[in-house]
């Protein structure tokens, strides 16, 4: 199953992913009688994903013809949700990006930061460069879902607490956090600093994980590309460690880290681009520019 957050008459609400668009639960409770939540987070917070997936598998082929769907060319997608209890990112997670900032990857545990929620932006969202940056970069990575709460859970029992995964892009002032690794928390948290969604693809639509491929896209072009079998923690490892230090609750979100970051400027457009995946794209603005063309405006 695939879900999606859309936009209707300036309204946020969680949609079913079908052949022709995207089919509101709002429109599927009413025609079929359901009672599902409207709101993607809720339907997680309130454990109805298994139900809602189970309901959605027996009616496909009718959802699939079904007049209900807004159509792929008038979607506007939002951010999946907006406000979940708490965003883990790793970082380092790629040999090889390790080297690009000429550090060792570390080996024994992840290197793991925690974000707000609000650098939460959604699909075509703008990513702001903020004024205190010289040197920002955009990082695509593959995100974790959970589904369930769950406390010191075995790596093998981690795909049990999962509810799938989505496309995320991950930003870093990359100059504050190379003036000193103290500030990571600062660099990592400027407002627009985490793309999230367009779509959600539950894990049993995914056969495999590991041989899933993950790109940082830039202007049309593959910065850098890997597999996830090349992470040092891999995806159920992770979601292990962190259940070992504190509870994680349907909706948390764990960023896996990225193949390789690529320096954004003003006018970009980056992207993340996984196999099988809707991919997630954001424009970005420089505020500098901006600023100096308002000077020079009044000048």
């Amino acid at each position: 199953m695939r879900l999606a957050t859309i936009e209707i008459k300036g309204k946020e609400q969680a949609a079913v992913i079908t052949k022709n668009g995207a089919i509101p639960i709002k429109s599927i409770n009413k025609h079929y009688n359901q009672n599902f939540e409207i709101n993607f987070f809720d339907i997680l917070s309130k454990e109805q994903l298994e139900g809602l997936n189970l309901w959605v598998e027996t009616n496909s082929q009718e959802l699939d013809a079904s007049e209900l769907a807004v159509k792929n060319n008038d979607l506007k997608y939002s951010p999946l949700y907006r406000h979940p209890r708490k965003i883990w990112g790793i970082g380092l997670n790629y040999v090889e990006h390790a080297s690009d900032l000429s550090e060792k990857a570390p080996n024994t545990e992840p290197a793991s930061f925690m974000k707000p929620d609000t650098s939460i932006i959604g699909p075509d969202d703008t990513i702001s460069i903020p004024l205190q940056s010289e040197r920002t970069t955009a990082e695509a990575e593959l995100g974790i879902i959970i589904g369930k709460e769950c406390k010191n859970v075995a790596e093998e029992d981690a795909p049990s607490v999962v509810a799938g995964f989505t496309t995320i892009i991950d930003m870093t002032a990359e100059d504050i956090l190379q003036r000193n690794p103290r500030y990571l928390t600062r660099s990592k948290s400027f407002d627009s600093f985490f793309s999230f969604g367009p779509q959600f693809v539950s894990t049993d639509e995914v056969e495999n994980v590991l041989e899933l491929s993950v790109s940082t896209v830039i202007n049309g072009k593959i910065h850098r590309k890997n597999t996830v079998a090349n992470m040092t923690f891999r995806p159920w490892d992770l979601v292990s460690f962190h259940s070992k230090v504190m509870t994680l609750l349907p909706g948390d979100i764990i960023s896996t880290g990225t193949p390789g970051a690529v320096v954004i400027r003003d006018g970009d457009i980056v992207e993340c681009h996984i196999d099988g995946f809707e991919p997630l794209a954001n424009p970005v603005k420089d505020l500098k520019v901006k600023n100096k063309t308002e000077e020079q405006q009044l000048a």
